[in-house]
């Protein structure tokens, strides 16, 4: 199977049959260093947003490669949009749903500093901090990307605030589904319904190791999100939102 290597600067009409692609920087050092990308080799170049071009790597140094294009792909927007609002959580956790979330096919990643979130991205230094953990979100998903082959990687948005996702609930274009024991309903159950198919963007909301605050649960169902449960047993929060996408993904016919 090809190696994916993105260019996100690439101007429309630039992956093109014919033409050569050059790659330089980090990606390329990559490449080269650590997969060991050789002359000859079939790989794939994209510009993250929709646009794979395929060829064979006609120039390989150090720092750099370039590939002929020989065939391209274009991938639409998906129409139905899938959010995954991870709240922050200690060690990798929270990095490792990133990356899991990413892979599965998610559309746009919201970090979440949750009421019982151990890991903050506030207080003395509060801004740069965020934008760090907005950075390395960002890198996780762009690397997990690359990985499964994606055309388009998700972005990672600004930290939202329990009124953020509140607003968002009431809205009519999105399905905001918490995801906690207490939900009456399986959410592949939900997922089967008319609420989850002509949905424009599904907001699953996990929340961090030690769970929602009671308040949190009834300011989301009271601005219009609804609370469903996966199965029998509980998830850590770094696993509940990818298998969340798995469900939703197979329920709606993603997969």
């Amino acid at each position: 199977m090809a190696n994916l290597y993105y260019r996100e600067e690439l101007a429309d009409g630039e992956l093109r049959p014919g033409a050569l692609v050059e790659v330089t920087g980090d990606e390329a050092r990559h490449a080269v260093r650590v997969s060991r990308l050789r002359q000859g080799e079939r790989i794939l170049v994209g510009d993250g947003a929709g646009t794979l071009g395929e060829g064979i790597a006609e120039h390989v140094a150090k720092d750099r490669f370039a590939v002929r294009i020989d065939r391209v792909e274009s991938v639409p927007a998906p129409s139905q949009r899938l959010v995954l609002v991870q709240a922050l959580a200690k060690g990798d956790r929270d990095e490792r749903a990133v990356e899991q979330a990413t892979e599965f096919g998610v559309d746009d990643i919201v970090p979440w500093q949750a009421a019982r979130s151990v890991s903050r991205w506030d207080g003395a230094g509060g801004a740069e901090k965020a934008a760090k953990g907005v950075a390395k979100w960002t890198r996780i998903a762009r690397e997990a990307s690359k990985q499964s082959l994606r055309a388009r990687v998700p972005g990672v948005t600004d930290p939202a605030t329990l009124s953020d996702l509140c607003e968002l609930a009431s809205r009519p274009d999105a399905e905001v589904v918490a995801l906690h024991p207490r939900g009456g309903r399986r959410l592949v159950e939900w997922a089967a319904g008319d609420s989850a198919r002509l949905a424009e963007r599904i907001v699953l909301v996990v929340g961090p190791e030690g769970g929602f605050a009671d308040e949190e649960l009834d300011a989301l169902e009271a601005a219009g999100a609804v609370v469903r449960v996966l199965g029998e047993t509980v998830l850590r929060t770094s696993s509940a939102g990818p298998a969340a996408i798995a469900v939703l993904n197979a329920a709606l016919g993603r997969w």
